[in-house]
């Protein structure tokens, strides 16, 4: 699976905003900590937050009520 698709990732959570704040900011971790590989183009490191996502690989917690 080159890209996930959205419906696998839509149910790792109730909101499809929550999911693209966590993917956005995983994406920007990966490019500040390996920028020789997001220069290059070898990785898309949006891309590689969804995959990381869609494997259970990224949480994060939500502030409900705040």
């Amino acid at each position: 699976m080159n890209k996930p698709y959205i419906d696998s990732i839509a149910t790792k959570s109730d909101s499809k905003y929550e999911l693209i704040v966590a993917a956005a900011k995983r994406a920007r971790q990966i490019t500040n900590d390996e920028p020789e590989l997001t220069r290059s183009g070898k990785i898309n490191p949006v891309s590689q937050a969804l995959h990381e996502i869609d494997d259970d690989k990224l949480t994060w917690e939500t502030r409900n009520g705040e």
